[in-house]
């Protein structure tokens, strides 16, 4: 498996990837119904932010976007989002993308990286993400409507780049 940068002829392997995920409704707080233009406008991000794929030869198995998590006297903590296809999953794509972003991250100078919306039901992000050094820092209750589960939680999850901070 190599992850390399996102280019635009990828778009057309990441876009089942993206509908089939999202289509699930357990994970991804997006619609559904958008059309392949705005799908691509919110997942790749623009420069400084990144967008990568984990690829085996010609098929994209995974995709992740990587960039600041906020403008301005926020702009020290960096955020991600990774999307796996469905039958690439348990094969360590996901923490190979997780990895990768860390180390961009810690590459471009930030501080620390954090998740915003992790879906509390979500557990084998939840525990990936753990095992990778992020703890939930809060959990904001049922504020994302999962298709069999009803209401749940998000969790804000947060981890420091360096064991030497300011």
């Amino acid at each position: 498996m190599l992850i390399r940068d996102f280019v635009q002829a990828d778009w057309p392997s990441v876009w089942p990837i993206f509908q089939e995920i999202v289509a699930d409704g357990d994970t991804f707080p997006y619609d559904p119904a958008w059309p392949a233009e705005v799908a691509r406008e919110v997942w790749v991000e623009a420069p400084p932010g990144r967008t990568v794929v984990a690829v085996d030869g010609d098929r994209v198995l995974g995709t992740a976007k990587m960039g600041r998590n906020r403008p301005g006297p926020g702009a020290h903590v960096s955020t991600a989002s990774f999307m796996v296809a469905g039958d690439a999953r348990g094969r360590g794509v996901g923490r190979a993308l997780a990895a990768h972003a860390l180390d961009w991250a810690r590459a471009q100078g930030y501080a620390a990286m954090q998740f915003n919306a992790v879906v509390e039901s979500n557990t084998v992000a939840v525990d990936l993400y753990r095992r990778l050094g992020f703890t939930v820092v809060g959990t904001v209750p049922e504020s994302f409507t999962h298709p069999t589960r009803g209401r749940v939680g998000l969790h804000v999850m947060h981890r420091f780049l360096s064991t030497t901070r300011p």
